[in-house]
């Protein structure tokens, strides 16, 4: 099979995953058969060609941007560019991005779009062309705007170019007082929001952190409860995968393993992942780092002993022919899509906690939504706040020093005294919504006696949007 034909492969069955997915949650809804499909459809599917002229020549450079679903607006997704993209896996990522957003309950439908470029070989000038060229075409067709659909960072892309869609929104868009909302994901000195960056990974954490706080789940698969001295394997050191590895580890679990493209380091006594980051920065490779061991096959850290394996990179990583061979006892989709429907079966049969994607990682699209409601106030978060939290800390401590007539240390004092930041409450907003959403979903798996955690979500995810389309008066 040729690379390309196998692209279209991999693309057909991650959407057929979410269509299996779908399908089993749809048994324990009582719901026509209809309103299912209209939910399981993309409403609108824009696909783009338009030419850039890179060095002499000209490109024809190919382009999408779907919106899978108007139930709330305005949508919500990311932007990705890979060679790899193509509609159908576009089309699966928006409709992903529709049940995350229920779940975490941010009032978003989801969208997503995709260049089809490798950002790895073009230039930064030529890449600026490109997304501001792509821009213009969302903009000609109202697939942008701070109330019609919203762009974030996704693989490939990040502050720089979300800079670029918001400069030339505003320049086609005279007079928009909210031009800000119209992408997410930018620079803080742009109207992004601290915190923006490890979201997802932090998300990620918070999920997982959660889960290990159940004694129930825990005595399931023989572990104690807490994260503290846990054996973690991340796979993918992307954007995602590196903060997720820094939380663990910062929370007292041990990184026993650390997987990239070009091979995998193990150490059972643990990675340090700071020390491991400067190691690829300067050598281009987390190969040879001192005291790991190198493995060549990538895919074989994943079968190693440990508590939690979070796979953080690409979708179908764990399929049918290696589930039998995985360790891990709790395994976090960081990625999306990192579990075919045969893996979950086997890994089920097994007695694996499976936390799924359209729960685990929607940190991103959550501090998302906290930037955009930033942008369409125009109030940094803690401005109004921060000094009034202050003054009355300091009244609090005055009656507590004077009550126990005694001086609290000084260093001890600055911390109590400090207001909130805006990166605080970011993350206070974030670590409370993942908190409330993985107990909505457990709580419904266990009052419908649903077999997975995964099966739960969707049935949640499902259950709002039927809510918000009745609200609408769309459905008798």
């Amino acid at each position: 099979m040729s690379k390309k034909n196998k692209s279209k492969a991999d693309a057909s069955s991650f959407f057929s995953c979410i269509e299996k997915n779908f399908d089993k949650a749809a048994r324990y809804l009582s719901i026509k058969k209809g309103l299912l499909e209209q939910i399981k459809s993309c409403n609108a599917v824009y696909r783009i060609h338009f030419p850039v002229k890179i060095g002499k020549e000209i490109q024809v450079i190919e382009a999408y941007r779907v919106q899978h679903s108007h139930h709330k607006l305005p949508c919500k997704g990311g932007i990705r560019y890979s060679t790899k993209v193509n509609q159908d896996e576009v089309m699966t990522l928006a409709a992903l991005m529709t049940y995350k957003c229920a779940i975490v309950d941010v009032p978003f439908g989801g969208s997503k779009g995709g260049i089809k470029i490798d950002p790895q070989i073009i230039s930064v000038e030529n890449i600026e062309k490109i997304t501001r060229r792509y821009t213009s075409e969302l903009i000609k067709k109202n697939f942008i705007g701070p109330g019609i659909d919203v762009p974030a960072p996704d693989y490939g892309t990040g502050e720089r170019e979300m800079s670029w869609i918001f400069d030339t929104f505003l320049s086609l868009s005279p007079g928009e007082v909210d031009a800000l909302a119209c992408v997410t994901g930018k620079p803080v000195s742009q109207g992004g929001v601290r915190g923006r960056k490890e979201a997802t990974g932090l998300g990620v954490f918070y999920g997982i952190r959660e889960l290990c706080k159940m004694k129930e789940e825990m005595l399931s698969v023989g572990l104690d409860v807490g994260l503290n001295g846990k054996k973690v394997i991340v796979q993918g050191l992307g954007n995602v995968g590196y903060h997720a590895a820094t939380f663990f580890h910062e929370a007292g679990a041990i990184i026993v393993a650390l997987a990239e493209r070009e091979g995998a380091i193990y150490n059972q006594e643990g990675l340090n992942v700071s020390n491991v980051i400067l190691h690829l920065k300067k050598t281009g490779s987390i190969l040879n780092f001192p005291e790991s061991k190198n493995i060549e096959d990538t895919e074989k850290a994943l079968e190693l002993e440990c508590d939690i394996l979070i796979p953080a990179a690409l979708e179908n990583v764990i399929h049918k022919h290696n589930a039998n061979r995985i360790k891990a006892k709790i395994i976090g989709e960081a990625a999306n899509g990192p579990l075919t429907p045969e893996a979950d079966e086997i890994l089920e049969k097994k007695g694996v906690l499976i936390v799924p994607d359209i729960y685990l990682n929607a940190g991103g699209v959550t501090v998302s939504y906290f930037e955009w409601l930033k942008n369409l106030s125009h109030v940094r978060y803690g401005r109004m706040e921060k000094r009034f939290s202050e003054n009355m800390n300091t009244e609090l401590l005055q009656v507590v020093e004077t009550c126990c007539r005694k001086k609290i240390p000084i260093e001890e004092k600055k911390m109590i005294l400090r207001g909130p930041r805006e990166i605080d409450l970011v993350r206070s907003g974030l670590e409370d919504t993942m908190i409330n959403g993985f107990h909505k979903i457990r709580d419904l798996k266990k009052s419908l006696k649903i077999e997975n955690l995964r099966t739960a979500a969707f049935v949640f995810a499902i259950n709002k949007i039927i809510d918000s389309y009745e609200k609408l008066g769309i459905f008798p």
